[in-house]
């Protein structure tokens, strides 16, 4: 059948299961826009504020969901205003395609209105990107990303198309998808490396696992916990990796890392072998290379071959995929216990255990009484910054898939985009969004979609009057030297929320508190809680940087 280039773009987003995409119209993109028009009943689409919100709703969407994101622009400032999205999906696996206007093919490279070259802007930051020429080959383009994007590591494809393709006619034929189909590593990893390793295992006096986002990734959080319960090991996790190992399990250690838990930054230093499962040993997490895990063997798996060796020396690397190890390397495992390597670790758990135990409203409690309210039966999302840490550390995680947050590019306004594409995703879950007041400076526009859709998004603001992280640096290394950190705007709240039509709750103690998030939860509307934190507060244990991982500063 002959269809134009818009109309073969929805009958192929059909065709890999996108039921919704979250974008912002302009001049490039009419005539994708005019088909979404005609097809709503089959995609719907969410106007976002800002297009960097359709893409963090497209990555918050995608976390939540195990799904592939969608989020589409026009040209010029439309797309380059999703590149800190692309960016922030790049760093953390996260499968999203991008799909942009341009200008006509005829006026590229022209400077152009609103022509900005977005495939060579996004090249560092996606797994692969497209120009469109041609409208013979969008069809196979749109099938290729999205089979590039959700496959191996996942992460962002763009695919840039030019007016004229939207509008140009050709031949389309259907395609039936196998979503089942996997791009394997080049090399199979040999049934002899798994028996190896798997002795190393079955030998190890004081094994540890440090489990990252790749864990989730692979959804292999059951052979994971299966693995660890078999072996007896104490298991850490990154904070991509939070969710993969239950939390309330007695195996759990926690975060590791910069803001880990001293038993488990302590672990690694002591372990003598480490099993480092879908993680990329990012310098958050390393900090001095020199003096991490350096009494132990490393056993490195991961899907990604980039990975191995990058940041330290892997003594048995295995690129492959996180569920396919766990599950071949189980048929040569012997059951047993470390009943003293775990006292041991023990120990250390209790060290630091009833920091910030008061009756004031403190970090801790922010989180707490969300688990309380929930039964930790909800989705965390969150700005960057310490109110990050603090959703990290203090809430308890059994799910993976429950924390929606960015890791590796760190980005601040990234939360309440994410937390409308995990709303989206979820209707029925309840959806939390954990800002600092410097962060939702950044994005407190996208409270009009929130508003705009009904979305029962509640939206915590642990609200100090400063940019607290980077005020947390400057008195431990600056001299006290508070260099634009300071906020002090005197932003009123409650006027915000009553323009954006959003319930407003005030919080200064505990019991104020409990009682928004239970009111807010109970019905189901949109919300903000402004809870009040005192300015210095902090994120602790924490390691400075350089210093050796179990050089933990607790004050």
């Amino acid at each position: 059948m002959k269809l134009n280039g818009s109309q073969i773009l929805i009958e192929c987003l059909v065709e890999q299961g996108v039921d919704t995409i979250f974008g912002y119209p302009g001049g490039a993109i009419l005539n994708i826009y005019d088909e979404l028009y005609k097809n709503q009943d089959r995609i719907t689409h969410i106007l976002t504020s800002h297009e960097q919100g359709a893409s963090h709703a497209a990555d918050g969407y995608a976390r939540s969901t195990g799904k592939t994101g969608v989020c589409l622009a026009t040209s010029g400032p439309g797309a380059t205003n999703l590149v800190t999205g692309i960016a922030t999906a790049y760093m953390d696996s996260v499968p999203m395609v991008a799909i942009t206007g341009n200008v006509g093919t005829s006026s590229l490279g022209k400077d152009s209105f609103q022509e900005v070259d977005i495939a060579g802007i996004t090249m560092p930051i996606t797994k692969h990107n497209y120009i469109v020429k041609d409208v013979k080959k969008l069809a196979d383009t749109i099938r290729e990303a999205f089979e590039i994007a959700r496959s191996g590591r996942p992460g962002p494809v763009l695919i840039d198309i030019p007016k004229d393709i939207t509008a140009a006619v050709t031949e389309f034929t259907p395609k039936k998808i196998d979503f089942e189909k996997q791009v394997k590593p080049v090399k199979e990893v040999s049934e002899d490396k798994i028996k190896e390793v798997a002795e190393l295992i079955n030998n190890a006096k004081k094994p540890f696992i440090y489990a990252g986002g790749g864990v989730i990734r692979s959804n292999a959080a059951k052979e994971l916990t299966e693995f660890a319960e078999m072996m007896d090991i104490p298991t850490s996790t990154s904070l991509m990796g939070i969710g993969a190992f239950d939390q309330t399990s007695p195996l759990s250690t926690g975060l590791i890392g910069m803001h880990g838990t001293v038993a488990s930054n302590k672990s690694v230093v002591e372990c003598d072998l480490l099993l480092a499962f879908g993680v990329r040993f990012s310098d958050r997490v390393l900090s001095n290379h020199r003096h991490f895990a350096e009494n132990a063997k490393i056993v490195h798996v991961d899907i990604d071959l980039a990975e191995i060796d990058k940041n330290i020396k892997d003594d048995y690397p295995l690129v492959m995929d996180m569920k396919e190890f766990l599950v071949r390397v189980k048929k040569y495992l012997l059951p047993k216990k470390n009943p003293q390597w775990l006292a041991l670790v023990g120990t250390w758990k209790n060290i630091f255990k009833d920091n910030q135990v008061s009756d004031q409203l403190k970090p801790r409690y922010f989180m707490e009484a969300i688990y309380e309210v929930t039964k930790g039966d909800c989705f965390i999302a969150t700005e960057v910054g310490q109110h990050q840490l603090w959703a990290c550390q203090y809430f308890t995680y059994t799910k993976p898939h429950r924390l929606i947050t960015s890791g590796g590019l760190g980005t601040m306004g990234y939360g309440l985009g994410a937390a409308i594409g995990t709303q989206i995703g979820n209707p029925d879950a309840i959806v939390f969004n954990i800002a600092g007041d410097g962060s939702f400076r950044m994005n407190c526009n996208e409270l009009l979609t929130v508003s705009r859709n009904n979305l029962p998004i509640i939206e915590v603001i642990a609200n100090n009057n400063v940019l607290g992280m980077v005020r947390q640096w400057q008195t431990a290394f600056y001299g006290k030297r508070y260099s634009q950190t300071t906020l002090d705007n005197n932003l009123d709240y409650e006027a915000l929320c009553k323009a954006f039509k959003i319930d407003y709750y005030e919080a200064k103690t505990k019991e104020e508190y409990k009682h928004a998030v239970e009111l807010a939860v109970k019905n189901r509307r949109p919300a903000l809680i402004n809870a009040y934190v005192l300015t210095d507060e902090k994120v602790l244990p924490m390691v400075a940087p350089g210093k050796p991982i179990d050089d933990i500063m607790l004050k």
